[in-house]
């Protein structure tokens, strides 16, 4: 036999269960909103900036080039960064050599060797004058491709014969490594 319910121990348990069905739709439309928005900061990252014919695309912290057979990558896209004026070698001048640094900032020199690692021979830390050089490293003249970064407080690319010298302010040196990538890649 079933036990006798009054009719409002039924309303109540009528009332409870309305509450908790209720209460499940609201998280699940909660948990569902969250997901959107979630989702969609991974989708405003990846973004497009065209310039000079030149598609950069957004892919996290990154701005990714296609150009021929190789793929870029770079912290800043051109119109986040200053043009420099300066006549410099093309990328073809490194094609199939050897490419030599003297730095003073390693997330320069990575920037700069990260893009070049497919195109040139082998990359190796070199001195430019006995004076200079504190480590056992070879010495190396302006006839090699050779790429010095020093800090500084003026911003500037400047190529003689082989040998470029950037120097820019530490918290400019990213910057000036990508400045100096697009303009070996034709891109300024």
């Amino acid at each position: 036999m079933k036990p006798i319910k009054s009719k409002t121990s039924e309303v109540k348990k009528q009332k409870r269960n309305q509450l908790i069905i209720g209460a499940i739709l609201i998280f699940v439309m909660m948990g569902s909103v969250f997901g959107i928005i979630v989702g969609s900061f991974g989708k405003e990252n990846n973004s497009k900036v065209e310039y000079n014919g030149f598609e950069f695309i957004r892919e996290g912290s990154f701005w990714f080039l296609e150009l021929g057979n190789f793929d870029f990558r770079f912290q800043y896209n051109p119109n986040q960064i200053e043009e420099i004026d300066v006549e410099i070698n093309s990328l073809n001048n490194y094609y199939g050599e050897p490419l030599y640094f003297s730095s003073e900032n390693n997330e320069a020199s990575y920037e700069i060797a990260l893009n070049l690692e497919g195109i040139v021979l082998r990359m190796q830390n070199a001195c430019l004058n006995e004076s200079n050089c504190e480590e056992n490293l070879p010495l190396k003249t302006c006839e090699d491709n050779f790429i010095i970064i020093k800090e500084g407080n003026s911003t500037s690319i400047v190529q003689d014969n082989n040998c470029v010298f950037i120097q820019a302010p530490q918290e400019d040196m990213i910057k000036i490594s990508d400045e100096f990538l697009f303009q070996i890649l034709g891109i300024r």
